[in-house]
């Protein structure tokens, strides 16, 4: 199904929400569109339809449907259902996918989950339980087809030729020991073009390193994006293979990392939904809008200290807002770079020096060329070459302060265990608005003293 014909049915889908043709609707979720689509269709939809779609979607898809489906919107749906219910929504699920939405169950229904499952899957679910989701550990799935190293490849072949079907993104075999510790992979491509009568360990792969069970989601992404990996095994501290990371994992894990990186600028969550109930709304909202009014009194107390000043020169309450928005403007964009490159694994302490002497030269020339533009526009409008000196000083220190803090506080924050993300805007928002006012008023109160 192509984008544009996706797009076609779920235009179609609204305007039969809006006419009740619930046959047709059904028709449509049920049989037209990929679970993804569906479950895209209900994250957009206010609540009240939200549960209308998920109630006409067939008991034989509504997991492939869950599983794509973002936090909130998962755990609306799952407190909705009773145990039994809950059952059999999770018995065609993947291991690894399981795990993520056994996060959104209560503590008794996980139990109850648990205890009807047979032995084999209860110890994968809780082999990928007992690891943090956002490690190699929790995203794994540990359906894995596992070879020796001593047989040949008609062996290898027949084994295979045993199984119904293979586990999907399926494109290496992994050569284990007999305890199961992990020795390399062998590539389908390469296994179906050799030599029949040769055996594994001739023509498995060795280079590539498997991927240690606690290694953070990021630096998974990561080296799947380098070493172009299609999946990767998972050991554990004694290279004892657990499972393996296929690639839809990882592109899930890019997506939220974006989706983290957006939404924490704000002090929102990366999986906040769209059409979340009021209250839940208003009160995660309210503690950042809480921790800003703190930092915007900190910025007024500032200007309080120049009350006299402001008082003898009027001009300065006009011109006092170009300094601090300059600054917080100039700041965002070194700190947004700084962030992102964090999240590349661009940024080491080994070129951080480097970085930070670039952000200093670009602020000081940037404050230089603005800082010419507004001391010329200030002395034009109130027709007093003072406050274009005052201004335009101003903004240097202010622009040359953002370009140090935007680079030096997402370092200082990662040392620290803190969200660059998070909490990186609202401390560099601080600083460049007490620096620019301190400079600016500061500045004038010498001058005009």
């Amino acid at each position: 199904m192509t984008v544009s014909h996706s797009a076609t049915e779920l235009d179609k889908l609204n305007i039969a929400l809006e006419e009740g043709a619930f046959k047709q609707i059904s028709h449509t979720l049920n049989k037209v569109l990929r679970p993804s689509e569906v479950a895209h269709l209900i994250e957009k939809s206010p609540p009240k339809e939200r549960h209308l779609l998920w109630s006409l979607i067939h008991k034989d898809i509504e997991g492939e449907v869950l599983q794509d489906l973002g936090d909130d919107v998962q755990a609306e749906i799952l407190s909705k259902m009773n145990t039994s219910e809950v059952l059999a929504i999770t018995e065609t699920l993947e291991t690894d996918d399981l795990a993520d939405v056994m996060q959104q169950l209560p503590e008794t229904v996980m139990r109850e989950l648990l205890r009807s499952m047979d032995y084999q899957n209860r110890e994968r679910l809780e082999k990928v339980l007992s690891y943090p989701e956002d490690t190699a550990g929790g995203l794994m799935n540990t359906d894995t087809i596992t070879i020796r190293p001593d047989i040949t490849i008609e062996a290898a072949l027949r084994y295979l030729r045993r199984h119904d079907e293979l586990p999907e993104m399926t494109d290496s075999l992994f050569v284990v020991s007999r305890k199961d510790s992990y020795i390399g992979a062998l590539p389908l491509t390469k296994m179906l073009v050799s030599d029949p009568n040769i055996t594994v360990r001739e023509i498995m792969v060795t280079e590539a390193d498997a991927i240690a069970a606690n290694t953070p989601d990021d630096k998974v992404a990561q080296l799947f994006e380098q070493e172009d990996l299609v999946s990767a095994p998972v050991v554990d501290e004694n290279n004892k293979l657990l499972g393996r990371i296929t690639i839809d994992d990882v592109v899930d894990v890019i997506r939220e990392d974006a989706d983290h990186s957006l939404m924490s600028m704000a002090g929102l969550d990366e999986d906040e939904d769209t059409f979340a109930p009021i209250m839940k709304t208003t009160r995660r909202r309210a503690v950042w809008l809480g921790v800003n009014l703190i930092t915007a009194f900190i910025a007024s107390a500032v200007i309080g200290l120049f009350e006299d000043t402001i008082e003898k020169v009027v001009a300065l309450a006009v011109l006092m807002p170009i300094v601090a928005s300059m600054g917080g403007i100039a700041g965002s964009q070194v700190l947004t770079l700084m962030i992102r490159g964090q999240a590349l694994g661009h940024v080491e302490r080994s070129n951080a020096g480097w970085l930070l002497n670039r952000e200093l030269i670009v602020g000081a020339l940037n404050g230089v060329i603005w800082a010419l533009v507004v001391a010329v526009i200030a002395v034009l409008w109130f027709q007093d070459t003072t406050i274009g000196v005052i201004i335009a000083c101003a903004i240097i220190i202010n622009l040359v302060a953002a370009a140090l803090a935007g680079t030096l506080l997402p370092i200082i924050l990662k040392v620290w265990g803190i969200d660059p993300a998070l909490a990186g805007s609202v401390l560099l928002t601080t600083i460049t608005d007490v620096v620019g006012f301190f400079a600016f008023l500061g500045l004038a109160t010498f001058f005009y003293s």
